[in-house]
């Protein structure tokens, strides 16, 4: 019968084997299609394979970072220099063997920071409990992929098993809207120029999920794997950073930033020795700028402003920032009066649906008041 990977691996092949064109582009469509049900059924499995020692983490916090990278590249004592965690370090392989987290403090934001167990190739498939590891980092708010200078090559290997497991890495979620009808098949338009799919390629993709009549319009100029991802809408889509660690090793820094450049491009490096505290400050920056934070205030009524801002994420409404002070706020919301750069005027009333920015000011006001 074959694993599941053998038979995604079985359809790659043929994909690759098939010349593309207008004849071919339905098959190609479909065959696109069945890789993606046999990824979600690897996703449906490590869901169900995940927690159990080590693995089953609460999340806290204002944000939770993944560190994810393979064996022995430094990952636990880039955690104890970042946190007050206490991960366990070794110069061998595999030495965390279960979830380790810590807590940095900065600028006024708790970041939860997970040391997890150094993944291989084919972790997606379950080798060296992958499926676990990755289950962890779907949950992440952020991921720091880890790399030691003499393996640059292992990015490209943790970006497939992380692909492999639905989650795209500094990508937004392709704008597809597609909408079903009960006749007339398929029609594709767009609002850009497309490129990289056609009208062939849609239907194959979309017969394929038993979708047989639908009008779709896609505002960006998508692939034929990206299409699959609007269709299946369950991927995960985290922004990363990419830690080159151990630079104190590397004899030739400006090659290695010249390497870098050309195999990582516009993604963001950060060149790092934990073991010799360099460059962690500068981390702990990108890590915050990173996560997108901004600072609000809060000001009870007739009362001055709180010394101490709330730290929320950059697209932050009245409704999150209700539900994060207390649930009966919420309840009992009536309107919010907010001062700062989000506003027209100091002082405008608004609504639940109203979009924070950062160093806002913010008086709730509810019924009881």
């Amino acid at each position: 019968m074959g694993t599941i990977e053998d038979k995604i691996k079985e359809i790659e092949e043929e994909i690759r084997k098939t010349q593309y064109n207008k004849h071919t582009e339905y098959h190609i469509g479909k065959l696109r299609a069945k890789i993606a049900e046999l990824r979600a059924k690897q996703i449906k499995i490590s869901k169900k394979g995940s927690g159990g020692s080590g693995f089953d983490i609460k999340k806290s916090g204002n944000a939770t970072v993944a560190l994810l990278g393979f064996p022995s590249v430094g990952k636990s004592t880039l955690l104890n220099k970042l946190t007050n965690a206490d991960s366990k370090i070794a110069h061998y392989a595999f030495t965390t063997l279960s979830v380790v987290p810590g807590t940095l403090t900065y600028k006024g934001a708790n970041i939860q920071i997970l040391d997890l167990p150094g993944v291989i190739s084919g972790a997606s498939e379950g080798r060296g409990r992958g499926r676990e590891v990755l289950g962890v980092v779907r949950n992440s708010d952020l991921i720091l992929m880890v790399l030691d200078p003499f393996h640059l090559n292992h990015y490209e290997v943790l970006k497939k098993e992380l692909y492999n497991v639905g989650i795209r890495i500094n990508k937004k979620p392709p704008r597809v809207t597609i909408t079903k009808k009960d006749k007339g098949g398929i029609t594709l338009n767009s609002t850009v120029k497309l490129t990289k799919i056609t009208l062939n390629v849609v239907r194959g993709i979309l017969n394929s999920f038993g979708i047989f009549n639908a009008d779709v319009l896609c505002h960006d100029d998508v692939d034929d794997e990206e299409f699959v991802d609007a269709v299946i809408g369950n991927r995960r889509y985290i922004d990363a950073l990419i830690i080159i660690n151990k630079i104190d090793l590397c004899k030739d820094m400006e090659n290695l930033k010249k390497e870098s450049k050309k195999l990582f491009g516009d993604t963001k490096v950060v060149f790092v020795s934990a073991e010799e505290n360099i460059g962690i400050e500068n981390l702990k920056d990108e890590i915050f700028n990173a996560l997108n934070f901004i600072k609000i205030y809060t000001k009870p009524i007739h009362e001055d402003v709180d010394k101490e801002p709330m730290i929320v994420k950059r697209g932050t409404s009245v409704k999150e920032v209700c539900r994060t002070l207390h649930k009966d706020i919420l309840k009992n919301f009536r309107y919010a009066l907010v001062y700062g750069k989000s506003v027209k005027f100091n002082g405008q009333r608004v609504g639940l649906n109203h979009i924070m920015e950062d160093g806002d000011i913010i008086t709730i006001v509810t019924e009881r008041q």
